[in-house]
């Protein structure tokens, strides 16, 4: 049995944030071998188990890693695996010093152990970016934590036009962010902030353990920052063509076509023949 981790955005899905007939029909393929599919992202949990039903991934031994490896579903039980939370007392800091840089900040609301909103201080032009592929609700609160009763998964820093912005922040929060919390890119636009032990690496390794499964026969792909880890864990790790050269550097093997030509599923019909 193997394992294959994928990334959605710009990897698993094409350019119009689709799942191709191409690679749909892979997935089909590798699953009826009896194999296991983890879907990785960043996005919230809820937007992950979306793009799964959109494509039509019914079959047995599918998983949902969401919010960067802090939420891990099991899609055969209907039931979390693993969640990692945000202290809210961290999510009060962390709005403080992005509002201290005119930076848009946000997070998740949970609901009977699901994320059933997106929490942002305003209706500006980041919220409304970002919920044109991700189409959970929205909740409006200044504060953040007004709206929480739980400890959110992760939060996502915004910066549509000033990449500099998002790198004030990060430098800013270095020292307190130790061993606290990861600080990652998954866009030149996102900076994603989830706790110090999570991370899609540590999904990879929580799964192989829970399935009992050898991470020599696990395949991870992605294309961005946020990716690394799991990509360096995995047995094989795939970089796309369209990756950056960061997250190349730290594949196994890069695909010869981009996450619009089938690149994924090409590439893991080579590896696994």
């Amino acid at each position: 049995m193997k394992l294959l981790f994928t990334d959605l955005d710009d990897t698993l899905l094409n350019d119009q944030s689709q799942v191709s007939p191409g690679t749909k029909a892979f997935l089909d393929e590798f699953l009826a071998a009896g194999n296991r599919l983890v879907l990785s992202s960043g996005r919230p949990l809820a937007s992950v188990m979306e793009v799964k039903e959109a494509a039509g991934l019914h079959q047995p031994g599918i998983f949902l890693s969401g919010s960067n490896g802090t939420r891990i579903y099991d899609c055969d039980r209907q039931c979390t695996l693993l969640k990692k939370g945000l202290p809210l007392p961290w999510v009060s800091y962390l709005q403080e010093q992005a509002k201290a840089l005119s930076l848009h900040i946000q997070t998740y609301r949970e609901k009977d152990g699901e994320q059933d909103a997106v929490i942002s201080p305003a209706d500006d032009e980041e919220i409304r970016f970002y919920r044109r592929k991700i189409h959970l609700p929205m909740l409006v609160s200044e504060q953040l934590t007004d709206a929480l009763d739980d400890d959110p998964c992760k939060m996502l820093a915004i910066s549509l036009h000033n990449y500099d912005k998002l790198e004030a922040f990060r430098k800013n929060i270095a020292d307190w962010a130790e061993g606290k919390v990861r600080t990652i890119y998954s866009s030149d636009k996102y900076l994603e902030v989830y706790p110090w032990d999570a991370g899609k690496g540590s999904a990879l390794f929580f799964l192989c353990e829970h399935l009992g499964v050898p991470v020599s026969d696990t395949f991870a792909a992605g294309d961005a920052e946020n990716d690394i880890s799991m990509l360096d864990a995995a047995g094989c790790g795939i970089a796309m063509k369209n990756a950056t050269d960061t997250v190349k550097a730290h594949a196994d093997v890069v695909t010869d076509l981009t996450n619009d030509q089938d690149g994924l599923a090409d590439i893991m019909r080579k590896l696994l023949n």
